[in-house]
Protein backbone atom coordinates (compact mmCIF):
# COMPACT_ATOMS: atom_id res chain seq x y z
CA UNK A 1 0.00 0.00 0.00
CA UNK A 2 1.12 3.78 -0.71
CA UNK A 3 0.90 6.28 1.34
CA UNK A 4 -2.58 7.87 2.17
CA UNK A 5 -2.89 11.01 -1.02
CA UNK A 6 -4.31 14.47 0.94
CA UNK A 7 -6.16 16.11 -1.38
CA UNK A 8 -3.96 19.26 -3.00
CA UNK A 9 -4.12 22.26 -1.96
CA UNK A 10 -2.07 26.09 -2.19
CA UNK A 11 -0.86 27.84 0.58
CA UNK A 12 0.86 26.94 3.87
CA UNK A 13 -2.90 25.59 5.99
CA UNK A 14 -2.66 21.62 5.80
CA UNK A 15 -4.61 21.22 8.55
CA UNK A 16 -8.25 22.68 9.45
CA UNK A 17 -11.55 22.60 11.21
CA UNK A 18 -14.44 20.09 10.41
CA UNK A 19 -17.42 21.92 9.01
CA UNK A 20 -19.53 20.57 12.23
CA UNK A 21 -17.00 22.08 14.66
CA UNK A 22 -16.88 25.50 12.83
CA UNK A 23 -20.88 25.30 13.26
CA UNK A 24 -19.74 25.25 17.22
CA UNK A 25 -18.07 28.70 16.87
CA UNK A 26 -20.13 30.83 18.85
CA UNK A 27 -20.52 33.49 15.73
CA UNK A 28 -22.59 30.67 14.61
CA UNK A 29 -24.27 29.77 17.38
CA UNK A 30 -27.73 30.95 15.64
CA UNK A 31 -26.26 29.17 12.11
CA UNK A 32 -28.56 26.45 10.48
CA UNK A 33 -27.99 22.85 8.79
CA UNK A 34 -30.10 23.61 5.52
CA UNK A 35 -28.50 20.37 3.58
CA UNK A 36 -25.72 17.86 3.61
CA UNK A 37 -25.63 16.77 7.11
CA UNK A 38 -23.51 13.24 6.36
CA UNK A 39 -20.55 16.01 5.04
CA UNK A 40 -19.84 17.80 8.16
CA UNK A 41 -17.05 16.09 8.36
CA UNK A 42 -15.59 17.85 5.31
CA UNK A 43 -12.46 20.17 6.03
CA UNK A 44 -12.57 23.83 6.28
CA UNK A 45 -8.80 25.15 5.80
CA UNK A 46 -9.24 28.77 4.92
CA UNK A 47 -12.49 30.51 3.97
CA UNK A 48 -13.77 32.78 0.96
CA UNK A 49 -16.07 35.15 0.07
CA UNK A 50 -18.59 35.13 -2.89
CA UNK A 51 -18.60 38.72 -4.40
CA UNK A 52 -19.19 37.95 -8.00
CA UNK A 53 -21.40 35.33 -9.90
CA UNK A 54 -18.15 33.46 -11.79
CA UNK A 55 -16.68 32.66 -8.28
CA UNK A 56 -15.51 29.18 -9.83
CA UNK A 57 -12.59 30.89 -11.17
CA UNK A 58 -11.34 31.78 -7.94
CA UNK A 59 -12.48 28.76 -5.34
CA UNK A 60 -9.91 26.50 -3.91
CA UNK A 61 -10.35 23.10 -2.66
CA UNK A 62 -11.32 22.91 1.70
CA UNK A 63 -13.05 26.77 1.21
CA UNK A 64 -15.92 27.31 3.47
CA UNK A 65 -17.68 29.81 1.03
CA UNK A 66 -20.04 32.35 2.56
CA UNK A 67 -22.34 34.78 0.72
CA UNK A 68 -25.12 36.95 1.17
CA UNK A 69 -26.48 35.58 -2.25
CA UNK A 70 -26.29 39.60 -3.85
CA UNK A 71 -24.05 37.50 -6.74
CA UNK A 72 -27.08 35.46 -7.60
CA UNK A 73 -29.76 37.65 -7.55
CA UNK A 74 -30.54 38.34 -10.80
CA UNK A 75 -29.76 34.44 -12.00
CA UNK A 76 -31.77 31.95 -9.25
CA UNK A 77 -31.52 29.59 -12.16
CA UNK A 78 -27.63 28.76 -11.28
CA UNK A 79 -28.15 28.25 -7.87
CA UNK A 80 -29.37 24.51 -9.08
CA UNK A 81 -25.83 23.17 -10.42
CA UNK A 82 -23.71 25.66 -7.85
CA UNK A 83 -23.62 22.91 -5.61
CA UNK A 84 -21.97 20.46 -7.91
CA UNK A 85 -19.78 22.70 -9.11
CA UNK A 86 -18.68 23.31 -5.94
CA UNK A 87 -18.20 20.02 -4.42
CA UNK A 88 -16.55 19.21 -8.00
CA UNK A 89 -13.72 21.54 -6.67
CA UNK A 90 -13.38 20.26 -3.54
CA UNK A 91 -14.97 22.82 -1.00
CA UNK A 92 -15.56 22.09 2.08
CA UNK A 93 -19.42 23.85 2.32
CA UNK A 94 -21.66 26.76 1.59
CA UNK A 95 -22.64 29.13 3.80
CA UNK A 96 -25.53 31.83 2.56
CA UNK A 97 -27.59 34.71 4.22
CA UNK A 98 -31.63 34.49 2.82
CA UNK A 99 -34.07 36.91 2.60
CA UNK A 100 -32.15 40.55 1.38
CA UNK A 101 -31.35 38.95 -2.35
CA UNK A 102 -32.36 35.68 -2.28
CA UNK A 103 -35.62 34.62 -0.40
CA UNK A 104 -35.16 30.88 -0.30
CA UNK A 105 -33.05 27.66 -1.61
CA UNK A 106 -34.38 25.91 -4.91
CA UNK A 107 -35.96 22.41 -3.61
CA UNK A 108 -33.23 20.79 -6.35
CA UNK A 109 -30.45 22.73 -4.83
CA UNK A 110 -31.23 21.65 -1.42
CA UNK A 111 -31.91 17.53 -2.73
CA UNK A 112 -28.26 17.44 -4.48
CA UNK A 113 -26.68 19.08 -1.19
CA UNK A 114 -28.25 15.97 0.70
CA UNK A 115 -27.03 13.09 -2.13
CA UNK A 116 -23.50 14.74 -2.68
CA UNK A 117 -23.11 15.64 1.17
CA UNK A 118 -21.92 18.65 0.81
CA UNK A 119 -23.32 21.19 3.22
CA UNK A 120 -25.75 24.13 2.80
CA UNK A 121 -25.63 26.51 5.89
CA UNK A 122 -27.98 29.22 6.69
CA UNK A 123 -26.27 32.45 8.24
CA UNK A 124 -28.12 34.66 10.99
CA UNK A 125 -28.21 37.93 9.40
CA UNK A 126 -26.91 39.77 12.45
CA UNK A 127 -23.60 37.95 12.00
CA UNK A 128 -20.97 39.75 10.15
CA UNK A 129 -18.51 38.01 7.56
CA UNK A 130 -15.80 39.21 9.61
CA UNK A 131 -16.65 37.76 12.76
CA UNK A 132 -16.57 34.73 11.18
CA UNK A 133 -13.64 34.89 9.46
CA UNK A 134 -11.66 35.73 12.68
CA UNK A 135 -13.24 32.99 14.51
CA UNK A 136 -12.60 30.08 12.27
CA UNK A 137 -9.27 31.13 11.10
CA UNK A 138 -8.53 31.66 14.61
CA UNK A 139 -9.08 28.30 15.02
CA UNK A 140 -7.80 26.67 12.28
CA UNK A 141 -4.89 28.13 12.68
CA UNK A 142 -4.02 27.03 16.68
CA UNK A 143 -5.25 23.75 14.98
CA UNK A 144 -2.32 23.90 12.63
CA UNK A 145 -0.17 25.16 15.34
CA UNK A 146 -1.34 21.97 18.02
CA UNK A 147 -0.85 19.72 15.14
CA UNK A 148 2.83 20.63 14.20
CA UNK A 149 3.20 20.55 17.50
CA UNK A 150 2.31 17.01 18.36
CA UNK A 151 4.11 16.29 14.98
CA UNK A 152 7.46 17.58 16.25
CA UNK A 153 7.05 16.59 19.50
CA UNK A 154 6.57 12.84 17.64
CA UNK A 155 9.37 13.02 15.98
CA UNK A 156 11.87 13.67 18.86
CA UNK A 157 10.52 10.81 20.70
CA UNK A 158 11.35 8.66 17.42
CA UNK A 159 14.77 10.13 17.09
CA UNK A 160 15.35 9.59 20.91
CA UNK A 161 14.55 5.70 20.02
CA UNK A 162 17.05 5.35 17.37
CA UNK A 163 20.18 7.23 19.36
CA UNK A 164 19.14 4.91 21.90
CA UNK A 165 19.81 2.23 19.81
CA UNK A 166 16.43 0.83 19.61
CA UNK A 167 15.04 -0.84 16.33
CA UNK A 168 12.06 -1.59 14.49
CA UNK A 169 10.45 -3.10 17.34
CA UNK A 170 11.20 0.08 20.09
CA UNK A 171 9.07 2.56 17.50
CA UNK A 172 6.78 0.53 16.54
CA UNK A 173 5.86 0.88 20.68
CA UNK A 174 6.61 4.41 20.37
CA UNK A 175 4.34 5.20 17.54
CA UNK A 176 1.01 2.82 18.68
CA UNK A 177 1.50 4.92 22.51
CA UNK A 178 1.71 8.53 20.46
CA UNK A 179 -0.99 7.37 18.56
CA UNK A 180 -3.19 4.87 20.40
CA UNK A 181 -3.33 2.17 17.70
CA UNK A 182 -1.85 -0.69 17.07
CA UNK A 183 1.26 -1.34 14.82
CA UNK A 184 3.15 -3.69 12.08
CA UNK A 185 6.41 -2.54 10.35
CA UNK A 186 6.65 -5.13 7.40
CA UNK A 187 9.11 -5.71 4.94
CA UNK A 188 8.94 -5.33 1.15
CA UNK A 189 8.21 -9.36 0.92
CA UNK A 190 4.98 -8.27 3.35
CA UNK A 191 7.05 -10.10 6.26
CA UNK A 192 5.49 -8.42 9.61
CA UNK A 193 8.95 -7.65 11.61
CA UNK A 194 7.72 -5.98 14.56
CA UNK A 195 4.49 -4.73 16.03
CA UNK A 196 3.15 -3.09 18.73
CA UNK A 197 -0.33 -3.00 20.67
CA UNK A 198 -3.24 -5.12 22.12
CA UNK A 199 -2.89 -8.57 21.13
CA UNK A 200 -6.19 -8.79 19.73
CA UNK A 201 -5.95 -5.78 17.93
CA UNK A 202 -2.46 -6.73 16.39
CA UNK A 203 -3.89 -9.97 14.96
CA UNK A 204 -6.84 -7.96 13.29
CA UNK A 205 -3.39 -6.02 11.78
CA UNK A 206 -1.94 -9.23 10.67
CA UNK A 207 -5.13 -10.22 8.73
CA UNK A 208 -5.25 -7.22 6.85
CA UNK A 209 -1.86 -7.46 6.26
CA UNK A 210 -2.00 -11.15 4.81
CA UNK A 211 -4.49 -10.06 2.61
CA UNK A 212 -2.88 -6.71 1.18
CA UNK A 213 -4.81 -4.86 3.54
CA UNK A 214 -8.38 -3.01 3.12
CA UNK A 215 -9.43 -2.30 -0.56
CA UNK A 216 -7.75 0.78 -1.11
CA UNK A 217 -9.67 3.94 -2.05
CA UNK A 218 -7.15 5.99 -3.01
CA UNK A 219 -3.38 5.50 -3.48
CA UNK A 220 -3.30 2.97 -0.87
CA UNK A 221 -5.73 4.74 1.63
CA UNK A 222 -8.09 2.66 3.18
CA UNK A 223 -12.16 3.21 3.38
CA UNK A 224 -13.22 5.73 5.32
CA UNK A 225 -15.07 4.79 8.30
CA UNK A 226 -18.96 5.22 8.21
CA UNK A 227 -20.14 8.30 9.61
CA UNK A 228 -16.18 10.01 9.10
CA UNK A 229 -16.72 11.62 5.39
CA UNK A 230 -13.24 10.99 4.73
CA UNK A 231 -11.63 12.64 7.66
CA UNK A 232 -10.52 8.83 9.66
CA UNK A 233 -9.79 5.75 8.52
CA UNK A 234 -9.31 2.28 10.26
CA UNK A 235 -6.53 1.41 8.11
CA UNK A 236 -3.47 3.50 7.18
CA UNK A 237 0.11 2.81 5.71
CA UNK A 238 2.91 4.51 4.75
CA UNK A 239 6.33 3.15 2.78
CA UNK A 240 9.68 3.05 4.49
CA UNK A 241 11.77 4.50 1.76
CA UNK A 242 15.77 4.80 2.27
CA UNK A 243 18.24 5.17 -0.17
CA UNK A 244 16.19 4.76 -3.19
CA UNK A 245 14.65 1.51 -2.38
CA UNK A 246 11.65 0.51 -1.01
CA UNK A 247 12.03 -1.57 2.31
CA UNK A 248 8.67 -2.26 2.99
CA UNK A 249 5.93 -0.17 5.11
CA UNK A 250 4.36 1.10 8.44
CA UNK A 251 0.67 0.07 9.32
CA UNK A 252 -1.89 1.08 11.68
CA UNK A 253 -4.66 0.15 13.24
CA UNK A 254 -7.19 1.48 15.15
CA UNK A 255 -10.64 -0.41 16.57
CA UNK A 256 -11.88 2.53 18.05
CA UNK A 257 -11.23 6.53 17.25
CA UNK A 258 -10.34 6.50 13.76
CA UNK A 259 -6.66 7.37 12.31
CA UNK A 260 -6.89 11.41 10.82
CA UNK A 261 -4.48 12.68 8.36
CA UNK A 262 -2.71 14.69 11.80
CA UNK A 263 -1.78 11.00 12.31
CA UNK A 264 -0.80 10.03 9.11
CA UNK A 265 1.43 12.49 9.50
CA UNK A 266 3.29 11.39 12.32
CA UNK A 267 3.53 7.70 10.87
CA UNK A 268 4.93 9.66 7.85
CA UNK A 269 7.61 10.76 9.97
CA UNK A 270 7.42 6.96 11.98
CA UNK A 271 9.05 5.43 8.44
CA UNK A 272 11.22 7.94 8.32
CA UNK A 273 12.81 6.95 11.28
CA UNK A 274 12.26 3.56 10.69
CA UNK A 275 14.65 4.18 7.13
CA UNK A 276 16.99 5.59 9.42
CA UNK A 277 16.67 1.98 11.59
CA UNK A 278 16.76 0.01 8.37
CA UNK A 279 19.79 2.12 6.94
CA UNK A 280 21.94 1.28 10.21
CA UNK A 281 20.84 -2.04 10.18
CA UNK A 282 22.03 -2.80 6.71
CA UNK A 283 25.34 -1.35 7.28
CA UNK A 284 26.04 -3.79 10.32
CA UNK A 285 24.82 -6.15 8.32
CA UNK A 286 27.33 -5.38 5.71
CA UNK A 287 30.53 -5.73 7.54
CA UNK A 288 28.90 -8.50 10.09
CA UNK A 289 28.87 -10.73 6.55
CA UNK A 290 32.18 -9.78 5.10
CA UNK A 291 33.45 -10.97 8.10
CA UNK A 292 31.47 -14.06 8.30
CA UNK A 293 32.55 -14.59 4.33
CA UNK A 294 36.31 -13.91 4.93
CA UNK A 295 36.38 -16.18 7.69
CA UNK A 296 34.60 -19.47 6.13
CA UNK A 297 37.20 -18.78 2.57
CA UNK A 298 39.85 -18.66 5.39
CA UNK A 299 38.14 -22.26 6.37
CA UNK A 300 37.44 -23.34 3.17
CA UNK A 301 40.91 -22.64 1.75
CA UNK A 302 43.00 -24.27 5.20
CA UNK A 303 43.71 -20.40 6.50
CA UNK A 304 41.67 -20.65 9.47
CA UNK A 305 44.52 -22.21 12.07
CA UNK A 306 43.26 -25.12 14.30
CA UNK A 307 40.56 -26.94 14.56
CA UNK A 308 40.00 -25.38 17.84
CA UNK A 309 40.11 -22.29 16.91
CA UNK A 310 37.99 -22.98 13.72
CA UNK A 311 35.21 -23.53 16.34
CA UNK A 312 35.50 -21.36 18.37
CA UNK A 313 35.40 -18.49 16.12
CA UNK A 314 32.47 -20.51 14.11
CA UNK A 315 30.75 -20.55 18.08
CA UNK A 316 30.94 -16.75 17.84
CA UNK A 317 29.39 -16.67 14.55
CA UNK A 318 26.18 -19.13 15.78
CA UNK A 319 27.73 -21.87 13.57
CA UNK A 320 28.54 -25.61 14.19
CA UNK A 321 31.58 -26.68 12.52
CA UNK A 322 32.54 -29.14 15.15
CA UNK A 323 30.19 -32.14 14.07
CA UNK A 324 29.71 -33.69 10.99
CA UNK A 325 28.55 -31.41 8.47
CA UNK A 326 28.40 -31.59 4.45
CA UNK A 327 29.00 -28.57 1.79
CA UNK A 328 26.98 -27.20 -0.43
CA UNK A 329 27.94 -24.41 -3.43
CA UNK A 330 25.40 -22.78 -5.23
CA UNK A 331 26.58 -20.98 -8.29
CA UNK A 332 25.21 -18.53 -10.48
CA UNK A 333 24.23 -20.16 -14.10
CA UNK A 334 26.13 -18.11 -16.90
CA UNK A 335 23.68 -15.33 -18.95
CA UNK A 336 22.16 -14.06 -16.03
CA UNK A 337 22.21 -10.53 -14.33
CA UNK A 338 24.72 -11.40 -11.48
CA UNK A 339 25.16 -8.17 -10.00
CA UNK A 340 21.62 -8.42 -9.55
CA UNK A 341 20.94 -11.80 -8.73
CA UNK A 342 23.93 -12.19 -6.37
CA UNK A 343 22.16 -10.59 -2.87
CA UNK A 344 19.05 -12.60 -4.08
CA UNK A 345 20.90 -15.67 -4.16
CA UNK A 346 22.52 -14.80 -0.63
CA UNK A 347 19.27 -14.18 1.02
CA UNK A 348 17.58 -17.06 -0.60
CA UNK A 349 20.17 -19.57 1.01
CA UNK A 350 20.55 -17.60 3.80
CA UNK A 351 16.70 -18.16 4.92
CA UNK A 352 16.80 -21.52 3.65
CA UNK A 353 19.45 -22.95 5.69
CA UNK A 354 18.19 -21.01 8.50
CA UNK A 355 14.77 -23.07 8.36
CA UNK A 356 17.05 -26.73 8.43
CA UNK A 357 19.53 -25.81 10.55
CA UNK A 358 19.76 -22.61 12.96
CA UNK A 359 23.28 -23.65 13.89
CA UNK A 360 24.64 -24.15 9.89
CA UNK A 361 27.17 -21.67 8.28
CA UNK A 362 26.23 -19.60 5.02
CA UNK A 363 28.27 -16.72 3.25
CA UNK A 364 27.98 -15.28 0.15
CA UNK A 365 31.42 -15.21 -2.18
CA UNK A 366 31.97 -13.02 -5.25
CA UNK A 367 30.62 -15.82 -7.71
CA UNK A 368 29.22 -18.45 -5.16
CA UNK A 369 27.22 -18.58 -2.30
CA UNK A 370 28.85 -21.72 0.28
CA UNK A 371 26.81 -23.11 2.76
CA UNK A 372 27.57 -25.97 5.78
CA UNK A 373 24.49 -27.55 7.20
CA UNK A 374 24.46 -30.76 9.61
CA UNK A 375 25.36 -33.95 7.46
CA UNK A 376 22.16 -35.37 8.72
CA UNK A 377 19.85 -33.10 7.00
CA UNK A 378 18.81 -33.54 3.50
CA UNK A 379 21.14 -31.20 0.85
CA UNK A 380 18.77 -31.69 -1.78
CA UNK A 381 15.77 -30.30 0.13
CA UNK A 382 17.91 -27.46 1.43
CA UNK A 383 18.82 -27.10 -2.35
CA UNK A 384 15.20 -27.39 -3.38
CA UNK A 385 14.08 -24.46 -0.76
CA UNK A 386 16.91 -22.17 -1.66
CA UNK A 387 15.78 -22.61 -5.50
CA UNK A 388 11.84 -22.32 -4.89
CA UNK A 389 12.19 -18.88 -3.13
CA UNK A 390 15.13 -17.42 -6.25
CA UNK A 391 12.76 -18.70 -8.78
CA UNK A 392 11.09 -15.05 -8.73
CA UNK A 393 13.88 -13.34 -10.38
CA UNK A 394 13.57 -14.79 -13.70
CA UNK A 395 15.68 -15.86 -15.75
CA UNK A 396 18.43 -16.41 -13.57
CA UNK A 397 19.42 -19.87 -12.33
CA UNK A 398 22.18 -21.37 -10.01
CA UNK A 399 23.43 -24.73 -9.75
CA UNK A 400 23.74 -26.83 -6.80
CA UNK A 401 26.96 -28.75 -6.18
CA UNK A 402 27.03 -30.95 -3.16
CA UNK A 403 30.26 -32.73 -0.93
CA UNK A 404 30.50 -35.81 0.73
CA UNK A 405 30.00 -35.87 4.29
CA UNK A 406 32.95 -34.02 6.51
CA UNK A 407 33.82 -35.67 9.92
CA UNK A 408 35.08 -31.69 11.12
CA UNK A 409 36.14 -29.04 10.31
CA UNK A 410 40.06 -29.89 9.07
CA UNK A 411 38.05 -32.06 6.28
CA UNK A 412 35.86 -28.97 5.20
CA UNK A 413 38.57 -27.64 2.77
CA UNK A 414 38.30 -30.79 0.97
CA UNK A 415 34.51 -30.84 1.40
CA UNK A 416 34.10 -27.53 -0.23
CA UNK A 417 36.42 -28.68 -3.07
CA UNK A 418 33.89 -31.71 -3.40
CA UNK A 419 31.29 -29.72 -3.78
CA UNK A 420 32.22 -26.78 -6.26
CA UNK A 421 33.40 -30.33 -8.83
CA UNK A 422 30.12 -31.17 -8.29
CA UNK A 423 27.82 -27.88 -8.97
CA UNK A 424 30.09 -27.39 -12.31
CA UNK A 425 30.27 -31.00 -13.38
CA UNK A 426 26.24 -31.02 -12.62
CA UNK A 427 25.74 -27.96 -14.75
CA UNK A 428 27.89 -29.20 -17.76
CA UNK A 429 25.76 -32.63 -17.79
CA UNK A 430 21.91 -31.16 -17.03
CA UNK A 431 22.67 -28.08 -17.77
CA UNK A 432 21.57 -25.06 -15.80
CA UNK A 433 19.75 -25.49 -12.44
CA UNK A 434 21.47 -29.05 -11.81
CA UNK A 435 21.79 -29.95 -8.57
CA UNK A 436 24.66 -33.05 -8.19
CA UNK A 437 26.04 -34.97 -5.19
CA UNK A 438 30.20 -35.68 -5.67
CA UNK A 439 29.34 -38.91 -5.08
CA UNK A 440 27.03 -39.17 -7.90
CA UNK A 441 28.73 -38.17 -10.73
CA UNK A 442 30.48 -41.26 -12.32
CA UNK A 443 33.55 -41.01 -14.11
CA UNK A 444 33.21 -37.88 -14.44
CA UNK A 445 34.17 -37.47 -10.44
CA UNK A 446 37.63 -39.18 -11.34
CA UNK A 447 37.94 -37.32 -14.57
CA UNK A 448 37.50 -33.89 -12.02
CA UNK A 449 39.99 -35.23 -9.45
CA UNK A 450 42.85 -34.69 -12.80
CA UNK A 451 44.64 -31.62 -12.21
CA UNK A 452 46.57 -31.03 -14.80
CA UNK A 453 43.79 -30.33 -17.52
CA UNK A 454 46.48 -29.99 -20.05
CA UNK A 455 47.28 -33.42 -20.08
CA UNK A 456 43.94 -33.92 -20.69
CA UNK A 457 43.09 -32.47 -23.73
CA UNK A 458 46.47 -33.81 -24.72
CA UNK A 459 44.63 -37.17 -24.24
CA UNK A 460 41.51 -36.08 -26.32
CA UNK A 461 43.76 -34.57 -29.51
CA UNK A 462 45.19 -38.04 -29.32
CA UNK A 463 42.62 -40.25 -28.91
CA UNK A 464 39.92 -38.35 -31.50
CA UNK A 465 42.41 -36.92 -34.15
CA UNK A 466 40.43 -34.58 -35.77
CA UNK A 467 37.31 -35.33 -34.25
CA UNK A 468 38.26 -33.40 -31.21
CA UNK A 469 38.36 -29.75 -32.67
CA UNK A 470 34.95 -28.01 -33.89
CA UNK A 471 35.92 -26.08 -36.30
CA UNK A 472 34.56 -28.71 -38.97
CA UNK A 473 30.87 -29.38 -39.41
CA UNK A 474 30.96 -32.71 -40.71
CA UNK A 475 33.98 -33.76 -37.84
CA UNK A 476 31.38 -32.34 -35.23
CA UNK A 477 28.39 -34.84 -36.89
CA UNK A 478 31.01 -37.80 -36.80
CA UNK A 479 31.65 -37.71 -33.34
CA UNK A 480 28.24 -37.27 -32.47
CA UNK A 481 27.18 -40.47 -34.41
CA UNK A 482 30.70 -42.01 -32.63
CA UNK A 483 28.85 -41.32 -28.89
CA UNK A 484 25.76 -42.94 -29.91
CA UNK A 485 27.56 -45.70 -31.45
CA UNK A 486 29.68 -46.31 -27.83
CA UNK A 487 26.84 -45.49 -25.58
CA UNK A 488 24.17 -48.51 -27.36
CA UNK A 489 27.20 -50.70 -27.22
CA UNK A 490 27.94 -50.86 -30.90
CA UNK A 491 24.03 -51.51 -31.66
CA UNK A 492 23.79 -50.66 -35.47
CA UNK A 493 20.09 -50.92 -35.56
CA UNK A 494 19.36 -49.15 -32.55
CA UNK A 495 22.24 -46.21 -33.20
CA UNK A 496 20.57 -45.60 -37.11
CA UNK A 497 17.01 -45.25 -35.38
CA UNK A 498 18.29 -42.60 -32.81
CA UNK A 499 20.00 -40.74 -35.50
CA UNK A 500 17.47 -41.22 -38.26
CA UNK A 501 19.97 -42.89 -40.27
CA UNK A 502 19.43 -45.29 -42.70
CA UNK A 503 21.19 -48.71 -41.94
CA UNK A 504 23.36 -48.36 -45.25
CA UNK A 505 24.34 -44.82 -44.36
CA UNK A 506 25.49 -45.92 -40.46
CA UNK A 507 27.70 -48.67 -41.63
CA UNK A 508 29.28 -46.51 -44.05
CA UNK A 509 29.80 -43.78 -41.42
CA UNK A 510 31.36 -46.73 -39.33
CA UNK A 511 33.68 -47.19 -42.01
CA UNK A 512 34.78 -43.94 -42.34
CA UNK A 513 35.07 -43.59 -37.86
CA UNK A 514 37.22 -46.87 -38.11
CA UNK A 515 39.80 -45.41 -40.88
CA UNK A 516 39.92 -42.33 -38.68
CA UNK A 517 40.34 -43.87 -35.21
CA UNK A 518 41.21 -47.08 -35.47
CA UNK A 519 39.54 -50.93 -35.72
CA UNK A 520 37.27 -49.47 -32.45
CA UNK A 521 34.26 -52.35 -33.12
CA UNK A 522 37.17 -54.94 -32.41
CA UNK A 523 39.02 -53.06 -30.12
CA UNK A 524 37.70 -53.24 -25.98
CA UNK A 525 40.38 -50.73 -24.92
CA UNK A 526 39.66 -48.40 -27.75
CA UNK A 527 36.28 -48.42 -27.12
CA UNK A 528 36.94 -47.53 -23.64
CA UNK A 529 39.74 -44.64 -24.57
CA UNK A 530 37.53 -43.26 -27.08
CA UNK A 531 34.48 -43.02 -24.64
CA UNK A 532 37.09 -41.24 -21.93
CA UNK A 533 37.89 -38.42 -24.53
CA UNK A 534 34.04 -38.03 -25.44
CA UNK A 535 33.47 -37.20 -21.68
CA UNK A 536 36.45 -35.29 -21.11
CA UNK A 537 35.22 -33.44 -24.18
CA UNK A 538 31.67 -32.83 -22.38
CA UNK A 539 33.35 -31.49 -19.54
CA UNK A 540 35.63 -28.69 -20.98
CA UNK A 541 35.44 -25.73 -19.20
CA UNK A 542 35.28 -27.51 -15.86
Amino acid sequence: MEPPVRLASTGTIIHGVSVGEVLGVSTLAEARLIAGESGLGRIVQRLNVMEVPDILAWVKPHELLLTTGYPLRNTPQSLGRLVADLDERGLAALAIKLGRYVDELPGDMVEQADRLGFPLILLPNDVGFDDILNQVLTDILNRQAAVLARAEEAHRALVQVVLAGGGLREVAAEVAQLLDVSVAVVDGAGAVLATAGPAEHVAALRESISHEGPPPAKAGLAPARAGTAGRGREFASVPVLAGGHHHGRIVAYSASTAIRDSDVGILERAATVAALVVTRQEAVNAVESKYRADFLRDVLTGRAGTAERINGRARAFGWDLSRPVTVLVAELDPDGDERSAQDRLVACWTAAVRRHDRRGAVAGFSHEVVAVIDAALDAARVAKDAAAAFADLPPATFSTGTSRPSPGADALPEAYAQALKAARVGRQLHGPGAVAHFDQLGVYRLLSLVNDTDELHAFVRETLGPLAADDDAENADLRRTLHVLLETNLNVAETARRLHFHYNTLRYRIGKLERMLGNFTDDPHLRLNLTLALHVLRMRGI
